[in-house]
């Protein structure tokens, strides 16, 4: 039976260094902590200096954590821009529809505003304690129900189809107290039984 042969040692050089004593002190404690072993601590930090391909800075669980966190940046960057162009919108529909009210009918407004506003902001809070979105709700329908109007809507449509309409046929326009606009109605052309029993 052959006798077993000692591991080869691997020859080490020595080397004198000189640290701050912030850096020295550290050092000390991050040796303690390990035993006392220095110049492993040395020879591991060197090792990490000089071959940074064998440590990578960051490992898989923080690469994976990071891949979620870019997913989760992206879904928020879609639905901001959908609020954002939802609110711009909004804005100029209700700037190009609303006329202002008369001085009169100011205050009554405010305060219907007031009540219609407080229950606007509990809609909020019930919406964002529950798991779904009024937007995502509407355009899951709208995808379900009618897909094609994501390809066909055009910006304004509804404005040039009213505006068109209202150039051809004069309309009544008559204001609540709220400030709201009712549904215009056309005014009836004036027929020839009309027109004969006027003039009769």
């Amino acid at each position: 039976m052959s006798e077993l042969k000692p591991m080869p040692t691997r020859l080490k050089k020595r080397y004198s260094i000189l640290l701050s004593d912030e850096l020295a002190e550290r050092f000390e404690r991050v040796a303690r902590r390990r035993n006392g072993a220095k110049s492993a601590i040395i020879e591991e930090m060197l090792d990490r200096r000089l071959n940074p391909e064998r440590y990578p800075l960051i490992d898989e669980g923080i690469l994976r954590r990071l891949d979620e966190l870019s997913k989760d940046f992206a879904g928020i960057k879609r639905d901001l821009a959908i609020v954002t162009e939802m609110v711009s919108l909004f804005v100029r529909y209700y700037l190009t529809i609303t006329p202002p009210l008369a001085t009169g009918e100011q205050q009554p407004a405010r305060r219907l505003g007031k009540e219609r506003f407080e229950v606007f902001v509990a809609q909020i809070g019930r919406r964002l304690a529950s798991d779904r979105r009024l937007v995502s709700d509407v355009l899951e329908s709208i995808a379900d129900h009618n897909p094609d109007l994501f390809a066909t809507a055009s910006d304004d449509a509804p404005l040039k189809a009213n505006a068109a309409k209202s150039a051809q046929q004069p309309t009544v326009v008559s204001l609540k107290t709220n400030g709201q606009t009712p549904a215009q109605m056309p005014t009836e052309a004036p027929t020839k039984a009309s027109t004969e029993k006027r003039n009769g």
